[in-house]
């Protein structure tokens, strides 16, 4: 049973432009989840009564200022964002169960990546249909 595809694409200009922009979106969206996890349960620890960060309320409160803060990343593809925190908090569930380490930021050029649901594209051919790039990507697979 095949749980993932690997598809090389072939992106032109403008098409690499856009998958950088999502990569960095959520790479931005991590790293932000990340500091406001830490500052959350640092305020947690000093005061019992407020709630500790979970990755559901985490989502939330990036999509609730996103707009007003954050207005550029309104022009890719949502899941980019979503997807990314995510992955933070099965980061962190990973690291309280003891299989891993403390997450740590994601870095530029080495941590280069997003994720899509199957939801968020369509194969149509041999043409992949990613919300929000206009221009269909060619592919073959791998």
């Amino acid at each position: 049973m095949y749980l993932a595809h690997r598809i090389r694409l072939d992106p032109n200009n403008v098409q690499a432009t856009y998958l950088a922009r999502c990569a960095g979106t959520a790479r931005f969206a991590y790293n932000w989840a990340l500091a406001e996890w830490k500052r959350q349960y640092e305020a947690c620890k000093l005061d019992p009564a407020l709630p500790k960060p979970n990755e559901a309320a985490l989502r939330r409160q990036l999509n609730a200022i996103k707009r007003e803060m954050f207005p550029w990343m309104l022009e890719v593809t949502k899941n980019a964002p979503q997807m990314a925190i995510q992955q933070l908090g099965c980061a962190f569930e990973n690291f309280f169960k003891g299989r891993a380490r403390y997450p740590r930021f994601r870095r530029k050029g080495r941590d280069d990546r997003f994720t899509l649901t199957n939801d968020q594209f369509s194969v149509e051919e041999k043409r992949i249909r990613i919300p929000k790039c206009r221009v269909p990507f060619d592919h073959k697979r791998v």
